[in-house]
């Protein structure tokens, strides 16, 4: 099966095959930074031994959550000298021949390991311009063996973010007037669901009419997202759609649809979509955590004293399982747990 890699690659294309194309209007976006509002969070401020800077960081965490469902992170103590070889390694993985790359694929219902080249996809009628795979690194830990260093490389960096996440959701947890290990416990973040995703973008011949990925929502508590220098992710606000310029460094965060959950709608799972140039290749790199597989996920027991639950209980494995098979223009799964 040949990728969109390989497809973008030959000196036979010369306009966008037609699987591959979107309506134009679907692009419209507004170019956005932290002058216009996009919120960051210094991540050394929400740890400092400093109580004021802490109770102003965690108030900004959660007015980010709550206003946009997004942020940026700075000083999140994940250096260079780890994301930017792990950005090479998953360059070198894409380049592997396409029967390597299948050869790590697996069935595993609960923590399968999926290659993609999006050329052939049976079920979808209007194709995306992406290669990616994923696999889960917690609670149990999948990689491939190609290339060299890929292994340390993925396991340095996914436990580095969880601690990132960690820290984070004790921030929100405060925010939300809960008790600090209030969600750490609820979820069982000991046996967080955490997969590591990377994604190539190629050059597009005509990157209005194609894109990377459609609007969604993740079904985790946090996703984090970096890329190689090279924009493409755009977040819908206020009904109008951002496209982000990231802050050198940062680490792009957008809350899931667990939080949302969890937080009994006062902070909102943000929908967001990857669009696609002409003259640079993307790659991201995408770190959902998620609850614990087995974890039953609810609203916040002490946010319903001043509201009923809005969302019925749900096994986050089994919504997972859920959202893989909803395609649009399907009622998202979040929905069909609203109460009211």
């Amino acid at each position: 099966m040949a990728s969109v890699k390989t497809l973008a690659q030959s000196q036979d294309l010369k306009s966008l095959p037609s699987d591959y194309t979107h309506f134009k209007n679907q692009h419209k976006s507004v170019e956005a930074s932290p002058e216009v509002g996009i919120p960051v969070i210094d991540f050394a401020l929400l740890t400092s031994s400093n109580l004021d800077h802490r109770a102003k960081a965690i108030h900004d965490l959660g007015k980010a959550c709550e206003e946009w469902g997004f942020f940026m992170v700075v000083n999140h103590e994940i250096p260079e000298t780890l994301t930017n070889p792990l950005f090479d390694a998953c360059d070198e993985f894409f380049d592997l021949p396409e029967e390597e790359k299948q050869r790590f694929q697996t069935k595993n219902p609960r923590f399968p390991f999926m290659v993609r080249s999006t050329i052939g996809a049976e079920h979808e009628k209007v194709l995306f311009w992406r290669d990616y795979f994923r696999f889960f690194v917690h609670p149990e830990f999948y990689c491939p063996d190609k290339p060299q260093q890929f292994n340390d490389l993925v396991s340095e960096y996914a436990e580095k973010t969880r601690v990132l996440a960690r820290k984070l959701l004790q921030g929100i947890s405060q925010s939300l007037g809960l008790e600090e290990d209030y969600i750490e416990k609820a979820m069982d973040l000991d046996k967080t669901t955490q997969i590591f995703a990377a994604n190539y973008y190629p050059p597009c011949p005509d990157p209005e009419s194609a894109i990377g990925i459609p609007p969604h929502t993740d079904h985790g508590l946090l996703t984090f997202l970096l890329q190689n220098g090279v924009g493409g992710l755009e977040i819908q606000h206020e009904g109008k759609w951002f496209h982000l310029n990231a802050i050198p460094g940062s680490i792009f965060v957008n809350t899931g649809d667990q939080l949302e959950i969890v937080s009994n709608g006062k902070y909102k799972s943000v929908w967001h979509r990857a669009v696609v140039n002409n003259s640079k290749k993307r790659i991201s790199l995408v770190i959902p955590n998620g609850p614990s597989p087995d974890t039953i996920v609810a609203p916040a027991e002490p946010l319903l004293k001043d509201a009923p639950a809005k969302y019925s209980p749900m096994g986050y494995l089994e919504y997972v399982e859920v959202q893989r098979t909803t395609r649009p223009p399907q009622k998202p799964i979040l929905d069909r747990l609203k109460l009211y």
